[in-house]
């Protein structure tokens, strides 16, 4: 008996659809649906616990989205041939979800909650990753988990200069700005994205669009759950409460903390110290012996320390470490740092430090990506690290989270915007950032470092590029709001928007927005984006003391490259039967070759540390592909001897036989004694026969011709 599918359609404007449904699968899971487009199918399921944990106030959540290889007719690659732990790619649209998901659920919720969403088919013309925001907020909205959605998320491009929603992967790669947007009917909740230099107003053009579509999905969302009957949300108490203890702490407390708040400390650890203080000192009051919940005290401090931060940023556009709203932390950088990179910078603003290194390698170092949607080779790759120690913690490295797989991410979109073309880079490039001091922004003041170390490598980028973190605090009764320039970690807790902008001189690059307050209006968040514009451009003023423009030389120590183009059938004599000649080659000189067929000729790339070398190399590929000319005359060598002449490789790879008759003017009777082999001679090449291709050579007539001697009488 099939079971009782319900199902809900959106139709784009180009009229393709995107069919919701539910009833079918996964039916034990507290909800879950299947999103379609095309032939693209993805799996949403929801489940929470009815209770939380002891002890636990936040919302312990995981989101993972996973890509099945059988979705695309694939089979994993390595050694266990199944799907293991989630790759990069699947981590970034995991924080996107999350990103959306999670300020949408109620403060007071803290059971654990997981979605889980899989892709079971793809379709080439569809990029799963802008569904899977739908597909889990409708796998919420058939639930009974109490959820203050929906919500949903679509990706906007700007192709030919028109705006799309959800374009094709062809259509994708013409796109002047592509960002994924999230939001509820009432607001926007998170955008991510990268462009080609872009204007604010651009930036803001492309989000209301996509809201505009966001309040579509949204709406048949509300339909789709009246139809499955789950309008009503179950009940639950994951907070204990204490009237009393919170108005008592605050009578008592909320002005201390306003005082500390408002000494404007720039020092993290010193304002800190002060803060605990007034909570450590409120607890002993309390005497051993009380009648007050304990672990209610933590969360209601915090809760009064955070009101009284965001009132004096709000009454006296006062912020914590002094600084004005739009101002700056101090900035110094440095590059050429570490002697032996091939470019390093360090860059600090404020308590924020990173030290980067850009390492250039060639084509055989490029990243492979093996995945089920997405598949090649990547020649630009940034990582991000982030100790334990930059924020003064002792934590165990157990290799990068998903906020440092998000962090390099964003950085390496930034960055990666200003590069040479492909075919006018002949490098791999690897961007390391080591976060060494973080209060505020580190992925910021890695776009900062990365494009230093870039530059002093002496990769001719277009332009350096540079980002800023900002925030806003705001109160929606009285319509107060302070929107804040390089925000400092604490301003991050206490706010209700966060984002991040890169850029150039020219326009924005990338981007990265997190938004917690309802109702945003357009008009601030264009105010937002010029602050930040000025923000960047001071910072961008700050760097270029250091590094003006890209250096006009690589190190001593980085490999050069040689670039040259043979015709497309003499690629099998350069590498030589089972790669006998390019290893020779290599092994001969010490220099690196790499040879591809592209736009129907032979493509050879040739690195060394050593000019020397990379002459020899070069000197030996020329000689291989250089074409014999009849007339010309070679420095050969003798390669076998016999009866009747001697063969002889007057070119790298090309023999050509000198006939016992072309030795000299006299006659020779045999060639005993007249060479040895591997003896040098100079020759000529007289013939080339036509049918057979065999080279024909001459020694004498490179010889003065003896004089006929005159007959006696």
């Amino acid at each position: 008996m099939l079971p009782n599918v319900i199902s809900k359609t959106i139709t784009l404007e180009d009229g393709r659809e995107i069919i919701i449904e539910t009833g079918a699968l996964a039916k034990q899971a507290d909800g879950a649906v299947v999103v379609k487009m095309g032939n693209a199918m993805l799996l949403a399921t929801a489940m929470s616990k009815k209770e939380a944990g002891e002890g636990v106030d936040f919302l312990p959540m995981s989101v993972d989205y996973q890509e099945k290889f059988a979705a695309s007719g694939k089979i994993p690659g390595g050694f266990l041939k199944r799907e293991g732990r989630l790759s990069d790619y699947e981590i970034l649209i995991s924080r996107i979800v999350d990103r959306a998901i999670r300020p949408i659920f109620p403060d007071d919720y803290h059971a654990d909650t997981q979605i889980a969403i899989t892709l079971m088919s793809s379709d080439s013309d569809v990029l799963p990753d802008c569904l899977a925001g739908l597909a889990a907020s409708a796998a919420l909205a058939v639930s009974d988990i109490p959820f203050n959605g929906p919500i949903s998320e679509v990706r906007v491009a700007k192709i030919d200069g028109q705006l799309i929603i959800n374009p094709t992967p062809t259509q994708l790669e013409q796109a002047s700005l592509e960002f994924i947007v999230a939001g509820s009917e009432e607001y926007i909740l998170m955008v991510e994205g990268e462009a080609n230099e872009i204007s604010e107003d651009e930036m803001v053009e492309a989000m209301q669009l996509a809201h505009e579509e966001i309040k579509r999905h949204c709406q048949i969302q509300k339909e789709l759950t009246i139809a499955v009957g789950k309008e009503v949300k179950r009940e639950y108490n994951h907070e204990k409460s204490d009237p009393a203890l919170f108005e008592k702490m605050h009578n008592e407390l909320y002005q201390k903390c306003y005082d500390v708040v408002g000494k404007l400390i720039a020092n993290k650890s010193e304002r800190s110290e002060l803060i605990k203080a007034i909570k450590e000192e409120f607890i002993e009051s309390l005497g051993e012996e009380h009648e007050y919940e304990a672990s209610l005290i933590g969360p209601y401090f915090s809760k009064i320390h955070k009101e009284a931060a965001r009132n004096l940023t709000l009454n006296e556009k006062k912020r914590l470490d002094g600084r004005k709203l739009d101002e700056v932390r101090p900035i110094w950088s440095v590059v050429d740092y570490l002697p032996s990179a091939h470019g390093s910078a360090v860059f600090t603003r404020g308590e924020t430090q990173s030290i980067t290194t850009c390492t250039l390698g060639t084509k055989m170092d490029e990243q492979m990506v093996d995945g089920a949607v997405i598949s090649g080779y990547n020649k630009f790759f940034l990582h991000y690290n982030f100790p334990g120690f930059s924020t003064g913690e002792v934590k165990i490295n157990r290799g990068p989270g998903r906020r440092e797989v998000g962090h390099g991410n964003l950085a390496m979109r930034a960055l990666k915007k200003v590069l040479p073309k492909d075919d006018e880079n002949p490098y791999t490039i690897r961007i390391v950032s080591d976060i060494l001091e973080s209060n505020g922004s580190s992925s910021m003041a890695t776009v900062c470092a990365g494009s230093l170390a870039l530059m002093d490598a002496g990769i001719p980028i277009k332009s350096a590029v540079t980002g800023i973190a900002m925030g806003m605090i705001s109160d929606a009764k009285t319509g107060k709001y302070s929107i804040l320039s390089d925000i400092l970690g604490d301003e991050d807790h206490l706010g209700d928007m966060d984002f991040k902008v890169t850029g150039t001189a020219k326009g924005i690059t990338a981007c990265q927005m997190d938004l917690k307050v309802e109702g945003l209006d357009y008009s601030v968040l264009k105010e937002a984006l010029y602050q930040a514009k000025a923000g960047r451009l001071h910072i961008l003023d700050e760097i270029t003391k250091t590094l003006a423009a890209p250096k006009a030389d690589l190190k001593p120590h980085t490999p050069r490259s040689f670039i040259m183009s043979i015709p497309k059938e003499l690629i099998g004599a350069v590498i030589g039967p089972g790669g006998k000649v390019i290893q020779e080659i290599q092994k001969d000189t010490g220099a690196t070759i790499i040879i591809e067929e592209k736009d129907n000729a032979g493509k050879i790339n040739i690195f060394s540390n050593n000019q020397e070398s990379m002459d020899a190399a070069v000197s030996r590929i020329k000689g291989i592909v250089a074409q014999p000319e009849i007339g010309e005359t070679y420095t050969g060598k003798v390669k076998n001897i016999m009866p009747f002449g001697a063969f002889v490789e007057f070119m790298p790879g090309k023999d050509g036989l000198l006939h016992i008759s072309e030795i000299k003017w006299e006659r020779l009777e045999n060639m005993e004694g007249v060479f040895e082999p591997g003896e040098e001679i100079v020759v000529k090449l007289i013939d080339v026969d036509k049918k057979t291709g065999k080279f024909k050579l001459s020694r004498k007539v490179l010889l003065p011709k003896p004089e006929k001697s005159e007959k006696k009488d």
